[in-house]
């Protein structure tokens, strides 16, 4: 079953197997700022999960925000254990290309990222965005509790409010889910490590006033 094979809908028992192992070879330091990327981490610390579409620049635009301790790119939202990334974008695993944010809540706010999220991709695209499509583009909010859930939602509404004069709907998905597979190391904190990488993030151009 491929990306486009929209007869079958995908579920936990056609999903791709994946494996029981997580992959390995993945670095434990952060290339840009040498923190952990791998637990454990610094006690008060929180986790926060965003799918923005290709997550190369996306990784960039949270490493850059104060209070962000590291982040990791990886994928989220699916069935399948331990997944690839060419099992990923062949759109049978259901999960998205996701980075995860570890965050200093006493430095920036969870409301700081969901701004950050909303203002930098284009909430209201169906199935990718530029070249990048496909399932695993997808906007996605995976929150790790019911905290998270109801500010994301909250954030998901004014936003909307935001765009009514420009038209659209947002698309985003938005649910509990906080389990969390790395991508392989050549993904992490790629545009540090190859700043001519390609990079799709656009954002509307609409302010996100939460």
């Amino acid at each position: 079953m491929g990306p486009n094979d929209s007869s079958i809908k995908l579920n936990a028992t056609n999903a791709l197997p994946g494996r029981e192992k997580p992959l390995t070879g993945i670095s434990e330091v952060h290339a840009v700022n040498g923190n952990r990327i791998f637990p454990p981490f610094p006690e008060g610390t929180k986790s926060a999960t965003f799918g923005m579409g290709c997550f190369w620049g996306v990784e960039r635009s949270f490493w850059k925000i104060k209070g962000v301790y590291s982040t990791h790119a990886g994928y989220a939202g699916g069935y399948t254990k331990n997944p690839t990334y060419q099992e990923t974008c062949t759109g049978a695993t259901g999960h998205a290309e996701v980075v995860r944010v570890i965050f200093d809540p006493e430095q920036v706010k969870y409301s700081a990222l969901l701004k950050n999220f909303w203002e930098n991709h284009n909430p209201i695209a169906i199935g990718g965005e530029g070249r990048n499509r496909g399932p695993m583009y997808r906007s996605a909010i995976f929150c790790d509790n019911e905290t998270q859930l109801e500010l994301a939602r909250k954030s998901a509404e004014k936003f909307q409010q935001n765009l009514d004069e420009r038209g659209g709907e947002i698309t985003t998905e938005i649910k509990l889910d906080n389990v969390f597979y790395y991508a392989e190391d050549y993904h992490q904190q790629y545009l540090h490590k190859n700043p001519g990488g390609y990079c799709s993030l656009r954002g509307t151009g609409v302010n996100c006033i939460l």
